[in-house]
């Protein structure tokens, strides 16, 4: 059988490849490919960036914005969500953690340390539920006037929330850093359009609404299909994305169940993870999709392309579900999810999943 690209992946950063001048730098060898990405993504932004300050010319913006979002915007928001996870560097060399969040991140749609402080101080301990300020509960997840109702109150209100919540919760670090962050990222983005607008535009200011919007799709498709009676449970308010392009130039971020469940398992992990536990994605009820990622799943979704949607479906179920029940479910599992009068909390929940996934391994 031929290898999917996610395994192929893996075996790319083994310890088969030739010695590394960086390796002594990491806590993991298997991460220098994100040692590769921030090189690459240098040569990149610091010619770009001083010639678009320097000789800027209006046919610039589209080149650079399809080269900064297109070809390096992907990996790099999933090397800084796996290095949130999982510090990168050494402990002797900790202030190169610094580096993702706080020099790169402005020049690749991030604002620093916003994106840590929502997905690690809020999205990962609600698990997608009400407190979730990203949930995508309450909504019909396939209605695009719903979706946008999602993105423009997590634009404009977002932040607020966030910063609400950690101070309620006593994440006070993480607060503090994604209050510093944003502060100055459009305080110094206020002064760099009055020195130069069209350039400010296309380094800081554009790159960050495209890519709040382009992380809010992808967020809506992998916690589109929630299974109302059990919107705890990561197999049943999640879903896995193999075999595709997305999992070889995004660190394997396809696995959102097995992440969910174990959020620092690295990114080499994930494939062979879901291989062993092929067993409890069975017997929870997971939906699991093959060659498409989010981005599409969302678009499919927004223009209710059902059948489409379900030749992309993974069925594990045997005797196989005929079209029509395949779309049933998914319909099934679009619906609003109502905050329950007591809320049971996602930690139980995801307790059993954890449970459930190492017994399946183990039994495998």
């Amino acid at each position: 059988m031929t290898p999917a690209p996610e395994a192929s992946a893996t075996a790319a950063t083994t310890s088969r490849e030739a010695p590394s001048p960086f390796a002594f730098l990491l806590n993991d060898e298997r991460d220098l490919p994100f040692i590769r990405l921030m090189i690459r993504a240098a040569l990149w932004l610091v010619p770009a960036v001083a010639l678009l300050y320097l000789q800027y010319r209006w046919w610039m913006t589209p080149l650079y914005l399809a080269v900064t979002l297109g070809y390096f915007f992907p990996p790099f928001t999933l090397m800084l969500h796996c290095s949130s996870h999982r510090q990168l560097f050494r402990k002797q060399y900790a202030w190169m953690n610094e580096l993702i969040p706080w020099v790169y991140s402005p020049f690749l749609g991030q604002t620093p340390c916003t994106y840590a402080a929502h997905h690690m101080g809020m999205h990962h301990p609600e698990n997608n539920l009400w407190d979730d300020d990203s949930s995508t509960l309450p909504y019909q997840r396939d209605n695009l006037l719903h979706f946008l109702h999602y993105f423009f109150r997590f634009m404009f209100v977002g932040l607020k929330n966030l910063l609400a919540y950690l101070r309620r919760t006593q994440r006070t670090r993480l607060e503090r850093r994604a209050r510093a962050g944003e502060l100055l990222f459009w305080s110094a983005s206020l002064l760099l359009l009055w020195l130069h607008p069209a350039a400010t535009l296309t380094v800081f200011v554009a790159p960050v609404l495209i890519a709040r919007f382009a992380m809010m799709c992808g967020n809506w498709a992998q916690h589109a299909f929630v299974v109302a009676s059990d919107p705890n449970n990561p197999y049943r308010n999640s879903i896995t994305c193999i075999e595709c392009t997305y999992n070889e130039r995004c660190f394997n971020d396809g696995y959102h169940i097995g992440h969910h469940i174990q959020p620092r398992l690295h990114w080499t992990e994930m494939h062979r993870d879901f291989e062993e536990n092929r067993a409890q994605y069975l017997e929870q009820g997971a939906i699991i999709f093959r060659r498409i990622d989010y981005f599409a799943i969302w678009a499919l979704l927004m223009t209710h392309s059902y059948k489409t949607l379900a030749k992309y479906f993974v069925d594990l179920q045997e005797p196989r579900r005929s079209e029509q029940e395949i779309i049933q479910m998914f319909r099934e599992r679009l619906v609003p999810v109502p905050l329950p009068m007591k809320e049971t909390g996602g930690a139980e929940a995801l307790l059993r999943a954890k449970e459930g996934h190492g017994a399946a391994a183990e039994g495998g």
